[in-house]
């Protein structure tokens, strides 16, 4: 960029698309449950659809593992328990990707997961109990966990104990769904045999839940476990081993299903960003135009397809043909955001028959109170084709000369000397337009300085605009037009840079051909 970048903003992981480790269950908030599953991957942005595989959860009603192949279906009757691998860890999460426009498809993954389930395997597990019997507590004392230490157990006997005591270290709620629930008389509550495991469930979404019922009433346990609850127990079959297996099962099991749920709603997330995004980048009004129009769109923040940088073309009534693109500086949410305002903006004004200094000295106008920091500008190039095509007017504010090649003469960029400063750094500024002539067949290329100021190689040289010149001079020779043009010349910046490049990227190739 020409002028001197100032200070960024720094963005919160929430904002650029960090994801977020799925914690312990009994951890979370619900509002940190939301963040950042979206899809991890750079977009390229030219004409593509969303696909979103479909992954089925079994979701065990009646009891069953939710994993088959990691066991089977638990018997109450006879105290027979299915349990989790040996790991302590249920396998199986489908973390089907989510395909977005010319990306291939990658998938969606928790960050720091398998960290999160080594620390859950070295923190004691730690049971609330709530049953209004003081003999069914010895049998609690003791229990071992996966690495053979005491489960912490705490004990209430009624739902009101329970709410003091229902801290986030607790990972397991065993509850006799005898209780009564407060402030509901027997009447009441008789209407709903499950009314305390249903206040319980909304006390504690987050936590996993065992239901304690009285032997020979497998009918109520299982409408328990299709309430919410992960599994139930009959009171009177309990021993330690019995329980201390159930109670790390009903814990993994709610911690898988809790993945499975991120991971569902960070795919449904990233489908509808990528098509508010993908809905937001221009779609060129050239009809009745003989101009051809290429564009290559490359944010430079991950998990987007939209970054700072903005480009548009439309042709007005009388024949012209405007083309634009700018550069608001960083690459973030907001960046973006002010992009498609200034892009809007800009046809708009076009459409209502503005160009030139007029037209610049209005977008300035409208960053100036779209924006939320006073150090934040944009850089733009503006260039109105005449209707004959052979000669246009060109506008800097702070921009890289656009490139022009013609087949009498060697690729080479436009004159620059009047150029403006960016948009938003000088209040009253103006930006003269520049008359230039291009000829009866050339191809007009304007690009934003994600495309030069890419590094070549392991050393600190950019690529810059010579280079830039060059390597287009050099795939016009090899034949190269059009959109493979575009692709290529993005596709080789990247190459020399040894890897992704850090800023947005935009280029847009306008053709005339007699």
């Amino acid at each position: 960029m020409p002028v001197p970048v100032p200070r960024q903003r720094a963005i919160p992981a929430v904002e650029s698309g960090q994801a977020q480790a799925v914690p312990a269950v009994g951890g979370p908030s619900e509002e940190e449950a939301g963040r950042g599953e979206e899809q991890a991957c750079r977009h390229e942005t030219t004409v593509a659809n969303d696909t979103v595989p479909s992954g089925a959860h079994h979701d065990a009603r009646d009891g069953a593992h939710p994993h088959p192949q990691a066991g089977a279906h638990r018997n109450t009757r006879d105290g027979a328990l299915n349990v989790a691998p040996a790991d302590g860890v249920h396998h199986g999460v489908n973390t089907a990707g989510v395909s977005a426009p010319g990306v291939a498809v990658t998938g969606v993954t928790a960050p720091g997961a398998a960290a999160t389930a080594a620390g859950a395997a070295h923190t004691p597990l730690t049971l609330l109990l709530i049953e209004d019997d003081p003999t069914a507590a010895p049998i609690f004392r003791d229990l071992p966990d996966s690495d053979g230490r005491p489960i912490r157990v705490r004990t209430a006997r009624n739902l009101t104990e329970a709410e003091r005591l229902l801290t986030d270290d607790v990972h397991c709620i065993l509850l006799d769904i005898a209780l009564p629930v407060p402030g509901r008389t027997a009447a009441a509550a008789g209407d709903d045999e499950l009314a305390v495991l249903r206040h319980v469930l909304r006390l504690a979404p987050r936590h996993a839940v065992l239901a304690l019922t009285a032997s020979g009433d497998a009918e109520r346990g299982a409408e328990a476990v299709r309430v919410g609850a992960q599994d139930y127990l009959f009171k009177d079959e309990l021993d330690g081993r019995l329980l201390s297996r159930a109670i790390r099962y009903a814990v993994e099991r709610k911690r898988s299903d809790t993945a499975e749920r991120r991971l569902a709603e960070g795919k449904l997330r990233a489908q509808e960003n990528a098509r508010l995004e993908r809905g937001l980048l221009p779609t060129p009004l050239l009809e009745g135009s003989p101009l051809r129009f290429a564009a290559r769109y490359r944010p430079g923040r991950s998990r987007a397809l939209l970054g700072g940088d903005f480009y548009d073309t439309v042709r007005t009534p009388d024949g012209t043909v405007h083309a634009m693109i700018g550069d608001v500086c960083g690459h973030g949410p907001d960046e973006a955001a002010l992009g498609v305002e200034l892009r809007i903006a800009w046809r708009a004004l076009t459409l209502a028959g503005l160009c030139g200094d007029q037209l610049l000295n209005t977008l300035q106008q409208v960053l100036e109170h779209e924006r939320d920091d006073d150090e934040i500008f944009a850089t733009l190039c503006t260039v109105d084709i005449a209707p004959d095509g052979r000669r246009a007017g060109l506008c800097l504010a702070g921009h890289p000369a656009p490139l022009i090649a013609r087949p009498d003469r060697p690729a080479r960029l436009l004159p620059y000397d009047n150029n403006g400063p960016a948009l938003g750094l000088l209040p009253g500024a103006r930006w003269p337009r520049m008359q230039v002539e291009l000829g009866a067949e050339w191809s007009l290329m304007l690009y934003t300085d994600g495309l030069i100021e890419g590094r070549i190689g392991d050393g600190r040289e950019r690529l810059g605009q010579d280079g830039m010149v060059e390597m287009i001079r050099r795939q016009l020779a090899e034949g190269l037009s059009g959109e493979a043009l575009l692709r290529a010349a993005v596709s080789e910046v990247r190459e020399l840079n040894g890897g992704e490049l850090t800023d947005d990227v935009a280029v847009v190739l306008l053709d005339r051909v007699p």
